[in-house]
Formats: C-alpha cells, structure tokens, sequence
C-alpha cells in the first residue's frame, strides 16, 4: 500500500503516541518553568538570540538575491542588525532577558494606553455622556 492511499485512521493512530509524547514533554516544560522562572527566562532568552541569528543569515541570503542595489544594501544592513542582536542575546543572556522583559513591558504599557484612548474614542462615538 503506498502512502497516497493509507487511510486517515491509520496515520491518525501512528501519530497518536508522537502526540502524547510532545504533550507530556510540554506539561513537563510549563512545570519547570513555574517552579524555575529564572531559568525559563534565560531559555527563552537564547531561544530569540538563536531565532534572531537565523533570520539575520536569511536576510543577509535574501540580500545576495535581490537585483536593486538600495533593496541590497537595507538587506544587509537588516541581516547584520539581526545578527548582532542574535549573538549579543547568546553572549549576555541575563541581559538580553532584562531587554526583553523592558521591551515587553513598553510594548504592554503602549497598548494599554493606546486601548484606552480608543474606549473614550469609541465611547464618544456611541453618544454616551
């Protein structure tokens, strides 16, 4: 029987225990990372330093392609940003994780205040007094 023509029930039940499997490994890993939060932080950390080096390596590939000499040029500059980034967050993970807990807290506290200016917008909108 070839693959084309394998019923559904039959991969459904041969991925089944990859599924358990990468759900208790995800239980385990939302555990370890309640009971250590330190620890979670600086994985999270080198797991974005690591995401930023590749997408660096990609748009600096992608600037290699490009055919206009300006497109090229902010590629690379792009790709370099990255990469930089990338390897300080691998370099300096209790740093690179205070930068992105900062970030994330501008990030939060820009939203809030942007969601209530658009409440009184919206609420001025309806005619409420």
């Amino acid at each position: 029987m070839s693959a084309t023509s394998t019923p559904v029930a039959t991969i459904v039940k041969k991925s089944l225990g990859w599924s358990i499997g990468l759900s208790v490994l995800m239980i385990v890993a939302g555990l370890l990372s309640i009971v250590m939060p330190p620890a979670a932080g600086i994985a999270i950390a080198v797991l974005v330093g690591w995401l930023l080096v590749f997408s660096g390596g990609a748009h600096l590939v992608f600037a290699w392609h490009t055919r206009r000499t300006g497109a090229m040029l902010w590629e690379i500059l792009l790709g370099l940003l990255y990469l930089c980034t990338g390897v300080y967050l691998l370099r300096n993970p209790l740093a690179g994780l205070a930068s992105l807990t900062l970030a994330l807290a501008i990030y939060l506290f820009a939203e809030g205040v942007l969601e209530l200016v658009l409440s009184f917008l919206l609420r001025a909108d309806w005619g409420a007094p």
